[in-house]
C-alpha cells in the first residue's frame, strides 16, 4: 500500500501574485532627514565648497567654508577687540625636475569688530595686510548678528588670485588655499596673557588643481 501526502502549493503556483515591495515611505524619509540633521549639527557633514575658474581677467576663486572657529573668539570680540581673518592663495606650477614654481600669491584680509553703541558688527575688507592703517581704503559693511558676520568672513566670491597676464601658457597648476586668524594683530595682552587665545592660527587649508576646477573657462573662450 502506497501512502502519499499532498504537498503545499506556493502562492505563485496557485496563481496568486506575490506582494509588491513597498518603498521606505514618508516615515523613512523623515527618519533620514533627521539623521542628516544630527550629523550636520555634530559637524560630521560639511558643506565646504571651493571652486576655481578661468576668466578673461585671470584665475578667480569662490569659496564657502563650514568650519568651526576657535573657542573664545566671541568673548574677545565682545570686549571690543577687532579680529583679522586672512584668506591666502598661492598659485604654483608643478615641475618634475625641480621644486614647484610660485606663480603668484594673493591675500584678502577681513577685519571684524563689535560696536557696543549700535550693537552691530562691522566688517572691513582691507586692501592688504597691515592692520588698522588700511581702514581708510577698506570696504565696510555692517551686520546685525555675529552669525551673519562670520558667514561673510568665511566666504569669498569671484576673488581674483592671479591676473591673466601672469598665468603661464603651459604646465599643471595648483592653488594652496589657506584661511587663518592673524593673532599677531591682537593687542599684546591677548597674545601673551591668560585672557587671550594664544593658539589661534590656521583654521582651514586645501590644495586645488586648476585642471579640475576650470570647467567654467570654456564659455569664456572665443
Amino acid at each position: 500500500m502506497v501512502f502519499s501526502t499532498p504537498c503545499c502549493t506556493s502562492p505563485r503556483e496557485a496563481g496568486t501574485a506575490a506582494p509588491a515591495r513597498v518603498g521606505p515611505g514618508w516615515r523613512g524619509w523623515i527618519w533620514l532627514l533627521g539623521l542628516l540633521w544630527v550629523l550636520w549639527s555634530a559637524g560630521l557633514v560639511r558643506a565646504d565648497t571651493l571652486q576655481l575658474a578661468r576668466e578673461p581677467s585671470g584665475l578667480v576663486l569662490s569659496a564657502r567654508l563650514d568650519v568651526d572657529l576657535p573657542d573664545g573668539l566671541e568673548d574677545v570680540l565682545l570686549k571690543g577687540v577687532p579680529v583679522h581673518f586672512v584668506w591666502q592663495a598661492d598659485v604654483r606650477r608643478t615641475r618634475w625636475y625641480w621644486t614647484d614654481q610660485r606663480v603668484a600669491s594673493a591675500q584678502r584680509v577681513v577685519r571684524l569688530a563689535y560696536q557696543p553703541l549700535t550693537r552691530r558688527w562691522r566688517l572691513s575688507v582691507l586692501p592688504e595686510t597691515g592692520g588698522d592703517p588700511g581702514l581708510a581704503a577698506a570696504l565696510h559693511r555692517n551686520l546685525d548678528t555675529l552669525d551673519e558676520a562670520l558667514a561673510v568672513v568665511k566666504s569669498v566670491s569671484r576673488w581674483r588670485i592671479v591676473a591673466a597676464e601672469d598665468l603661464p601658457d603651459a604646465g599643471e597648476l595648483r592653488v594652496d588655499v589657506q584661511f587663518r586668524i592673524d593673532g599677531g594683530l591682537l593687542p599684546r595682552p591677548f597674545q601673551v596673557g591668560g585672557t587671550g587665545p594664544v593658539n589661534w592660527g590656521v583654521v582651514y587649508r586645501e590644495t586645488l588643481k586648476v585642471s579640475e576646477f576650470d570647467a567654467a573657462s570654456d564659455q569664456d573662450k572665443p
